[in-house]
């Protein structure tokens, strides 16, 4: 469907924002001293980020078709070759990651202001970025490529069924996917898969005044922009090869 370009801009800031919101909340939710869902673990922190896919593409849908993510995006464009509106789509994904990871921290305002006075403050840009747990960026890189291209093959097969996205019901698959992705694929690297999920969050870690946030780690910060791009291209050429 050929989208207008401002409603694909505005569609994919509010659908990324959501996005984002949901993703950093979770996470903040689950690491940071004095909230209620402290320490919920793992299962938590995927469903959370695959229910924000699923409210954020639902929502950009009408407008823009809800990617939500420049790899998606990337996926799409090589697979059919339309490239006029790529810039738009990336452009406003990465400030609706802004946004939505500034809107995660006022949220949690007052938790990440009592996680720096506690007497073991937990580091916070894990839960605006993704830290590998074990540094090795060339494996990270691996990681995330490969967790990519399980998002974005099954992304342009699913458009293969007419009745998915005439339904809906391709929403819904594609955030249970995302799901899937963390718990199968997320433990190495904590799953970007989103080249703006990383990188906006990222620089709102970097900008804003959050106490005692440490270090924004832009060493690293090209592993989850290039690996997902990566995985997006490769999955695009199986895609055109295979069916």
């Amino acid at each position: 469907m050929d989208y207008p370009t401002g409603d694909i801009f505005i569609g994919e800031i509010i659908g990324t924002a959501i996005l984002v919101l949901f993703g950093v909340g979770v996470v903040a939710a689950v690491t940071l001293h004095h909230s209620k869902a402290r320490a919920s673990g793992w299962v938590v922190i995927s469903f959370g980020w695959g229910f924000g896919v699923m409210a954020g593409a639902y929502t950009a849908g009408p407008l823009s078709g809800g990617h939500i993510n420049p790899a998606v995006t990337l996926g799409i464009a090589l697979q059919g070759g339309d490239w006029d509106k790529v810039p738009v789509y990336v452009a406003g994904q990465l400030i609706g990651a802004i946004l939505g990871a500034v809107l995660a921290y006022l949220a949690y305002l007052a938790q990440y202001r009592a996680n720096a006075e506690s007497e073991n403050p937990q580091p916070t840009l894990g839960g605006f970025a993704t830290i590998p747990e074990i540094r090795s960026p060339l494996i990270n890189l691996v990681t995330e490529v490969i967790a990519t291209m399980a998002l974005v093959l099954p992304i342009l097969a699913f458009g293969l069924t007419e009745g998915l996205g005439v339904s809906g019901t391709q929403t819904l698959i594609v955030a249970l996917l995302v799901v899937g992705i963390g718990l199968s694929l997320g433990g190495p690297t904590g799953y970007a898969i989103n080249p703006a999920r990383d990188l906006g969050p990222r620089i709102v870690h970097q900008l804003l005044p959050i106490p005692n946030k440490g270090t924004s780690d832009w060493a690293y910060s090209w592993v989850p922009v290039v690996g997902p791009l990566l995985g997006a291209a490769i999955a695009a050429g199986v895609f055109k090869a295979a069916f």
